[in-house]
């Protein structure tokens, strides 16, 4: 008996199909590219993708074929790389992006599929988040948690933004929207969310008068200014201006520092936490605002009472001499490691002796679930929507970047309005004097007296 013949190529415009090893195949070359791709199981569904292929080509526009198929880790990789040396998007949102594609890493790991990104299962990917455990601080030995509904809703986004750039590089087919999308946001329901406490003005007031004289001044600085944690920590005396009465947030890229929405802004300070601000500074001229409690400005530290461009000047130096010594460029997470080891030398806070004096004086008064110093940023915020203050002066005032390029919630009013500093800083003044209390509490502690 002679041999069986296969089935002979056939072709549908600038596209062959074939048979080969059990498949149907297409063929066609793509500008200088040849592409050649198993299509199917039978010859109809051979000859339909052919058919799409060469359509597409009549038109010049992109096959369903022409993309680059990639690894998730290599997409990752390129991922990671491009927000930390194109984007240059901050250290912080490079770790987050870091820890949450992680995840990712793990699910194709534990199941040793699928090997390219492109074949990724996300309602799959979503069950293995709700249903995997870690350790809340991340240390090995703590009780393992699943994963709350916030942070896998991160995870998710992450993700999203992960196979958004997949799309643009050309490593998902053509005609294929985000496998992401429609994952996460709105439509991703928080059921457990962190309880996020508001102040009064009776437990404001409470709150003050159980601080010690430390705790005091940090905790009226958040509570009277909005400012985020990271703000207060590396806010330098130069940047206080209390005759006037203004506090000047700004971006610190030479010192290892920016403000989480790199937004700089201007916030009014009452006279009462000038007053405040005014005693802890006391003598000194420069330097960080707020010391930890155990610094001594008086003893010899070569950068007690250091002005930016000393500071500035003390990294640089510090850099170039761990350059030579490892014979190469750092990272810019190198560097920021050694930034960070200057405002430790200059007497700067750390987050965490922020939090857990915080917690323990809340404790103090009865407020055992409140854990956060965030909760000042939500009260002020809150504070000034019961004064009724202009919804344009509150967003300027925290900080808040717009929500789209337009202007965010106020449109182009945003864009074409221009907010006064004078009528800023009397709106703020306002609202602050709901609350007068703890106003009064103030005068009396930046006077030496008991809270």
């Amino acid at each position: 008996m002679g041999r069986s013949r296969k089935p002979c190529r056939k072709r549908v415009g600038r596209v062959s199909y074939y048979f080969h090893h059990g498949g149907w195949y297409i063929y066609y070359r793509d500008g200088r590219h040849q592409v050649r791709r198993r299509v199917a199981e039978d010859e109809q569904t051979a000859a339909i993708a052919a058919a799409e292929v060469n359509a597409q080509l009549a038109a010049n526009a992109p096959t369903q074929f022409s993309f680059c198929p990639i690894s998730v880790p290599e997409l990752r990789r390129r991922f990671l790389d491009h927000h930390e040396h194109v984007r240059r998007s901050s250290l912080g949102t490079v770790r987050r992006y870091r820890s949450a594609t992680q995840h990712l890493i793990d699910f194709v790991e534990d199941r040793g599929r699928p090997k390219y990104a492109h074949q990724i299962d996300p309602d799959e990917f979503v069950r293995h988040l709700r249903n995997k455990r870690v350790p809340p601080n991340g240390h090995p030995n703590a009780k393992k948690k699943r994963l709350c509904d916030k942070t896998a809703c991160f995870i998710v986004e992450t993700c999203r933004s992960l196979y958004g750039f997949a799309g643009k590089k050309r490593h998902l087919p053509p005609y294929v929207e985000n496998p992401f999308s429609g994952i996460g946001g709105k439509h991703f329901h928080i059921e457990d969310a962190k309880f996020v406490y508001v102040f009064d003005a009776e437990s404001e007031l409470a709150f003050l008068r159980a601080a010690d004289e430390w705790s005091f001044a940090i905790n009226f600085t958040l509570a009277k200014t909005g400012l985020r944690t990271g703000e207060l920590i590396h806010l330098l005396i130069e940047e206080v201006d209390l005759d006037e009465g203004w506090l000047h947030v700004h971006n610190k890229p030479d010192l290892g520092w920016r403000i989480k929405t790199r937004r700089e802004r201007s916030i009014p300070l009452v006279p009462e936490l000038a007053a405040v601000i005014r005693r802890v500074i006391g003598n000194r001229a420069a330097g960080p605002v707020f010391l930890r409690q155990r610094f001594d400005p008086s003893q010899k530290s070569r950068l007690a009472n250091t002005n930016r461009k000393g500071l500035v000047r003390a990294v640089q130096r510090r850099i170039e001499t761990a350059e030579k010594a490892a014979d190469r460029i750092l990272s810019r997470e190198d560097a920021d490691k050694i930034a960070r080891t200057v405002w430790q030398d200059a007497g700067a806070l750390i987050g965490e002796r922020i939090r857990k004096p915080f917690i323990r004086i809340a404790e103090s008064i009865g407020l055992d679930d409140v854990t956060c110093p965030k909760s000042w940023r939500h009260t002020f915020a809150t504070l000034l929507q019961d004064a009724n203050v202009d919804p344009l002066i509150r967003q300027i005032t925290l900080g808040h970047a717009p929500s789209s390029l337009g202007g965010g919630a106020l449109g182009m009013t945003s864009i074409y309005t221009h907010t006064r500093p004078e009528t800023q800083k009397t709106e703020i003044e306002r609202a602050m004097r709901l609350w007068p209390k703890s106003l009064q509490l103030a005068s009396q502690w930046s006077q030496g007296g008991a809270q």
